[in-house]
C-alpha cells in the first residue's frame, strides 16, 4: 500500500511541476480567440490590403528615386520602400498612424465588459487565478498578435525586395524597420491599454467603442486645430518678435502637439524612416552652421525619438494602471 501511496505522489508531483501557469494558458486561450473570430480577420485583411498597395506604389516608383538620390552608396533602398509615393497612396506608416489606433480599439473596447455581459467573467474568477493575470492576458495576447503580424510583414517586405529588386538589405536599414516595428507595437499597445481601460469604466461594449473612437478622432482631427486656433488668437504676429522668440514659440506649439500620441508616432517614424531627418523642430542658422548633410547613424535616431518612445510608453503605462486599479476595485459576482 505505501509503495502504491508513493507511486500516486509521484505522479501528482510530476503533474504539478509540467502544469502550465494559468497566465500563458489565458493568454493562449485569448490568442485562439482572437485569431478564430471575423473582427480580426477583417483586421488582418484591411492590414493586406494597404501594405500592399504602399508597397506597390513604391516599387513602381523605386526607378525614380534610385536615379534622384544624392548619395548613392547610401541610398536606404529598403527604407524608400516604406517611405516612397506618388501621391494617389500614402506611405504604409503614414496608413498605420491611421490603422494602428483601429486595430487597438478593435482588440480591446470588449475585453472586459464583454466577459461580463456573458456571465463567464464571474466563471473566470471562480478559478484559482488572480485578478491581474486576467487583466495582463488581455493585453498581452492582443499584443503579441500585433507584434507577429508587423514582423510577418516587415520580413515579407525585405524578402519580396531582394527578389524583386536584387539588391541585399544593410544592417542599418534591417535594426531600423525592425525599431519602426517595435514603435508600431508600442503605438497600438497605448490605444489597446486605452480600450480595455474604456472596457472597465463602461458596462456596454458599444459605449466603450464609441467613446475610444470618439478620443482617437479627437486627438487625430480636431487637437490639431485647436491648438493652431489657439496659438493664432494668442500668440502676436511672427513679426512683432525677434528670431529667438519665434523659435520659442514654435517649440511651444509643437510640445503642445506632442501630447497627441498621433502626433509622437509621426514624429518618431519619421526620424526613424529617413535618416535625414537631423532634428525634429526649429533650429536656427547658427545651428545649422558647419552642418554635413550626410544620414544619421541609428544611434543617433533613436536619440532624437526617445523623448517620443518613452510618451508612449508612459501613457501605455498609465492607461494600464489605472485599469488596474478600477479592475481590482470593481464588484463581479452576479
Amino acid at each position: 500500500m505505501k509503495a502504491i501511496k508513493d507511486l500516486f505522489d509521484s505522479h501528482s508531483s510530476t503533474t504539478t511541476e509540467t502544469r502550465p501557469h494559468p497566465f500563458w494558458v489565458m493568454v493562449r486561450k485569448e490568442i485562439s480567440g482572437h485569431i478564430r473570430s471575423w473582427r480580426f480577420l477583417v483586421l488582418l485583411l484591411l492590414i493586406l490590403l494597404t501594405f500592399w498597395g504602399s508597397i506597390s506604389v513604391a516599387l513602381s516608383n523605386i526607378r525614380e528615386v534610385v536615379a534622384d538620390a544624392k548619395d548613392p552608396d547610401r541610398l536606404f533602398l529598403y527604407l524608400k520602400l516604406l517611405t516612397t509615393t506618388e501621391g494617389t497612396l500614402p506611405p504604409f506608416h503614414v496608413f498605420l498612424n491611421f490603422l494602428g489606433p483601429i486595430v487597438g480599439i478593435s482588440l480591446g473596447f470588449d475585453a472586459i465588459n464583454s466577459e461580463q455581459q456573458n456571465g463567464t467573467l464571474t466563471r473566470i474568477m471562480a478559478q484559482p487565478v488572480y485578478r491581474d493575470n486576467l487583466l495582463l492576458s488581455k493585453f498581452v495576447s492582443a499584443l503579441t498578435l500585433v507584434g507577429s503580424l508587423l514582423l510577418t510583414l516587415s520580413l515579407l517586405m525585405i524578402g519580396g525586395g531582394i527578389l524583386i529588386t536584387g539588391v541585399l538589405i544593410e544592417a542599418e536599414e534591417v535594426f531600423r524597420i525592425f525599431s519602426f516595428t517595435v514603435l508600431c507595437t508600442v503605438y497600438v499597445g497605448f490605444w489597446l491599454g486605452l480600450s480595455i481601460l474604456l472596457s472597465i469604466i463602461f458596462k456596454q461594449a458599444s459605449t466603450s467603442a464609441l467613446t475610444a473612437i470618439g478620443i482617437w478622432l479627437f486627438f487625430t482631427v480636431f487637437y490639431q486645430i485647436i491648438i493652431d486656433f489657439l496659438a493664432g488668437t494668442v500668440i502676436p504676429a511672427a513679426n512683432e518678435f525677434s528670431q529667438t522668440d519665434v523659435i520659442r514659440y514654435n517649440k511651444l506649439i509643437l510640445n503642445l502637439l506632442r501630447l497627441s500620441p498621433s502626433q509622437l508616432f509621426t514624429d518618431a517614424t519619421t526620424t526613424l524612416l529617413i535618416p535625414s531627418v537631423r532634428s525634429l523642430g526649429p533650429i536656427t542658422m547658427e545651428q545649422m552652421a558647419g552642418a554635413i548633410p550626410s544620414p544619421l547613424p541609428l544611434r543617433d535616431s533613436l536619440m532624437i525619438v526617445w523623448p517620443q518612445v518613452s510618451g508612449l510608453i508612459a501613457a501605455t503605462m498609465m492607461c494600464f494602471a489605472a485599469s488596474y486599479y478600477l479592475f481590482m476595485r470593481r464588484e463581479i459576482r452576479g
